[in-house]
């Protein structure tokens, strides 16, 4: 039997319309007369219909997050994993749903926000990489929808982000390599179209440029060459003239497939080529040899970035409309 409004009200000796006042939370009922009301629920084990709660308030209670990729891809990534596990905690605890959507192009990634969007499936969105002249951006600018950015959009500062100091961590990197004796090093890097590469990739060639050196093409090796056959592209770049002796590398995934390929190929590390890799992958210290790299928090910013979202969508002033999350360098044997 279905416990039912009219079974709560009775038992409670109140109208039915102060049981819905209860439940949508009016500061009209006194706090003794709610308080008597929810005990009753909980002793008739009554569950309010959420969805008809929803279409009175509006609200969805439900957060979208835009994986930028397919999800079979996304989430062999311990990135995406642990950011996401970073947003659910954080929503979990507000009362709010996560509605996963992803797309394996821009197009794909627009036709999702578009649709969660128009029919009003969710209250706020989270993207999790930005791209330079990003269409889904300006989309959810032109509905004035809220969303939080976890990364930065160059072109407008005024939008809601949580992110690193990319530039600043890919610099303590290579001020670290270059402290440590290494002269030439190379940059293993992500699309450059991604605004997280090319800041990482700027704050590379700072370091580089205080020490007066300018890295040649040949230090500079495309993930993408990387994922499609990375042997190939690591026995290149051990190979030309004057190679680096140390790896700056995108994340700590790649890292790993450039250790698996200078073993194959013969070299050692660190003797042969020093590696450093971002994002801390929980495989790091395991690996063979256990990758340096830079813990960037990333539980952090899923967790930054919904509590930024939840205070938009409440309506709430928000000052600080760019969080940084600290980052750490973490030297291990694949760098001494």
């Amino acid at each position: 039997m279905n416990i039912t409004i009219i079974d709560v009200a009775k038992k409670a000796g109140v109208s039915p319309s102060t049981v819905s006042r209860v439940i949508s939370g009016s500061t009209r009922i006194s706090a003794a007369t709610s308080q008597k009301v929810k005990a009753v629920m909980e002793e008739l084990g009554y569950h309010p219909n959420l969805m008809a709660k929803n279409l009175v308030s509006r609200t969805t209670m439900t957060i979208g997050l835009l994986l930028p990729r397919n999800a079979d891809e996304a989430f062999l990534d311990i990135f995406f994993s642990e950011v996401t596990r970073g947003i659910l905690s954080k929503a979990t605890r507000a009362g709010y749903d996560l509605l996963l959507k992803t797309g394996k192009s821009e197009q794909e990634e627009l036709d999702a926000v578009n649709r969660l969007v128009k029919g009003r499936r969710v209250d706020g969105i989270i993207l999790l990489q930005s791209r330079l002249d990003d269409n889904v951006i300006r989309f959810l600018q032109k509905e004035k929808f809220p969303f939080v950015l976890i990364g930065r959009d160059p072109e407008l500062p005024d939008i809601l982000t949580v992110d690193n100091d990319n530039v600043q961590s890919a610099y303590d990197v290579t001020k670290h390599l270059l402290d440590r004796g290494h002269s030439r090093i190379g940059y293993a890097s992500g699309p450059l179209e991604l605004v997280v590469s090319a800041d990482r990739h700027e704050g590379y060639r700072q370091a580089l440029s205080e020490a007066g050196i300018e890295p040649p093409p040949g230090w500079f090796v495309n993930a993408e060459l990387l994922r499609a056959d990375s042997t190939a592209a690591v026995r290149e770049l051990m190979e030309s003239p004057g190679r680096p002796t140390a790896l700056v590398v995108m994340d700590d995934l790649l890292a790993f497939g450039i250790l698996n390929s200078l073993s194959e190929l013969g070299y050692s590390v660190p003797g042969d080529m020093a590696v450093f890799g971002f994002n801390d992958n929980p495989m790091s210290p395991l690996s063979s040899p256990p990758v340096s790299s830079v813990d960037i928090g990333v539980y952090d910013l899923g967790l930054e970035a919904a509590g930024l979202l939840l205070r938009s969508i409440k309506g709430e002033p928000i000052e600080q409309r760019r969080v940084i999350v600290p980052h750490r360098l973490i030297p291990r044997e694949s760098s001494t």
